[in-house]
């Protein structure tokens, strides 16, 4: 397993309404919300109470490996463990794994009615720049959408299309990846192409839009100078990606037209000269569906290694391949650590966020290694300690940690639709007027 799992951050450190988010923090009293992030082997989820400020966490969890041999973990708000192991009635489906979710939260709960439920839902297109409620004919737009996100796209609308059955007539709410990162200037959007492909939408798009959205709306709190400036959050992971915002919004990010841009991940390439592809085509005589599944199942961190996709694993191997690996991670963030700081004209924080970035003291500290010219000067013992600020009283930019909380960000979007502040994306402009 790799470090980009759920966190313990709390769910009230957030009130940011950026512009992947709802507009304001006031919720309506009363009802359940349910947050759904639908993958191709499992569904990780959550159970907020909505009390008329925040929503507020009682339960998360996760169904693993749907289909062959299925797990539930069930845990409290606190992160105790109050159920692991095979699911009641199994879990063959996305339909199935659902059930037995809403099982398990029945009987940790003792009972009550979902209100609501929202769903992370990776690619909005260049449509959907905030959250919406689900009707049949958004979902078909949606799935329109699965060719430029092949390993997340049909998974979350699997995740959806089991909730509606579950739950009819309860309002459905996704929240895009996407979103986060539709106010990009257009020159970091835009591919050097035949402008005809832009207005079909082959563009950048960026992704990890909710978690920025979250570390965005933490920052306006921790520390809101910070936030009005030039910031650059590294969100590392087993996908794992950067974005620069100016003002707490999007302005640029390493992803672009698909989750495999920029940063080598766990098992997806990153950032790939495209003559590779052409190569690959015509001198390897690979189809497509074997490029498919080396670009997005076994390159990346465990292609180079040859060993896992798992940090924690390569930190601790004595292999030449591992090392190498874990160097090339580190060269590719520096890299684009210069360049985002390039498109914001300066710096002033970095922060570290997802399962490495908060997890791994020796990532950080390789990152920021040699970086005094830039401004950054790590504070080492409060790094390995994973102090919330990592840099120098001295150091001209700071330097943090700070936990992410995308289903939180779902949550509050599922609150908004309760109080009628999210609806129908009838007043969202055409996606070829864009």
């Amino acid at each position: 397993m790799s470090m980009d799992g759920p966190t313990d951050d709390g769910p009230t450190d957030d009130g940011h309404a950026g512009r992947g988010s709802t507009g304001d923090d006031r919720t309506p009293a009363g009802g359940r919300i349910l947050t759904l992030n639908a993958g191709s082997s499992s569904i990780k989820f959550a159970v907020y109470e909505n009390p008329g400020v925040e929503p507020r966490l009682t339960l998360a969890g996760q169904v693993e490996r749907i289909g062959t041999e299925p797990r539930i973990v069930l845990r409290t708000e606190k992160g105790e463990v109050i159920t692991d192991g095979r699911p009641e009635g199994g879990a063959a489906d996305h339909a199935a794994a659902l059930t037995a979710i809403l099982s398990a939260v029945d009987d940790a709960t003792r009972g009550g009615a979902i209100a609501a439920v929202g769903h992370r839902v990776v690619h909005g297109g260049p449509r959907y720049d905030r959250p919406v409620i689900l009707d049949d004919a958004v979902i078909e737009e949606l799935s329109a959408f699965s060719p430029f996100a092949p390993l997340h796209q049909p998974h979350n609308l699997a995740g959806v299309a089991a909730a509606r059955a579950a739950f009819p007539g309860t309002p459905q709410v996704a929240c895009f990846d996407t979103a986060f990162h539709r106010g990009h200037p257009w020159v970091n959007d835009v591919f050097a192409l035949p402008r005809d492909f832009y207005d079909r939408g082959v563009r950048r798009y960026g992704f990890h839009g909710l978690s920025y959205d979250y570390i965005s709306g933490r920052l306006a709190r921790l520390a809101p100078t910070l936030h009005a400036g030039r910031v650059v959050v590294a969100h590392l992971g087993n996908g794992a990606s950067m974005c620069a915002m100016q003002g707490g919004r999007s302005v640029g990010s390493t992803m672009g037209f698909s989750a495999l841009d920029g940063l080598p991940m766990g098992t997806r390439c990153g950032q790939l000269d495209p003559g590779v592809l052409l190569y690959l085509l015509q001198q390897e005589a690979m189809s497509v569906e074997a490029i498919v599944d080396l670009l997005y199942k076994r390159s990346g961190l465990l292609g180079l290694s040859g060993l896992s996709n798992d940090m924690r694993t390569l930190e601790a191997a004595t292999t030449r391949e591992a090392a190498e690996a874990v160097d090339y991670f580190v060269f590719r963030i520096r890299r684009e650590l210069g360049a985002l700081a390039a498109v914001l004209g300066g710096l002033d924080a970095v922060v570290f966020t997802g399962g490495i970035g908060e997890h791994s003291a020796t990532i950080r500290a390789r990152v920021c290694e040699g970086m005094g010219w830039f401004g950054i000067e790590l504070d080492r013992a409060a790094n390995a300690a994973g102090e919330t600020v990592i840099s120098t009283s001295l150091g001209r930019v700071r330097v943090m940690v700070l936990p992410t909380d995308e289903e939180w960000v779902i949550a509050r979007a599922a609150a908004a639709a309760l109080s009628g502040r999210i609806g129908s994306p009838a007043g969202m402009p055409d996606p070829t007027t864009i």
